[in-house]
């Protein structure tokens, strides 16, 4: 089985767009050249915040499909979370 992630982006509004990938960095090239969601295209550019690994394709997109629903402070709280892995 692929690794699959979750991923979420902060758009250049600053709002927060999740989805789920198998290369999440490439995945942000392509919403960037906008070619991605419809929602980012229109909210460029977009950086990527919240980056986490999931078993396969139907875990990650359990999980983006939880936390679409947290609501915008729940993926603050996560973005902040990714900053800082992000960082090290």
């Amino acid at each position: 089985m692929t690794k699959c992630y979750c991923y979420i982006v902060e758009c250049a509004d600053g709002t927060y767009y999740t989805g789920w990938a198998i290369d999440p960095e490439k995945r942000v090239e392509v919403h960037n050249k906008g070619r991605g969601a419809r929602y980012t295209r229109t909210r460029l550019p977009v950086k990527l915040v919240y980056v986490e690994e999931q078993a396969d394709r139907k875990s990650a997109m359990k999980r983006e499909m939880a936390i679409k629903r947290m609501g915008r402070e729940g993926k603050r709280k996560l973005a902040r979370v990714g900053r800082g892995q992000m960082e090290k």
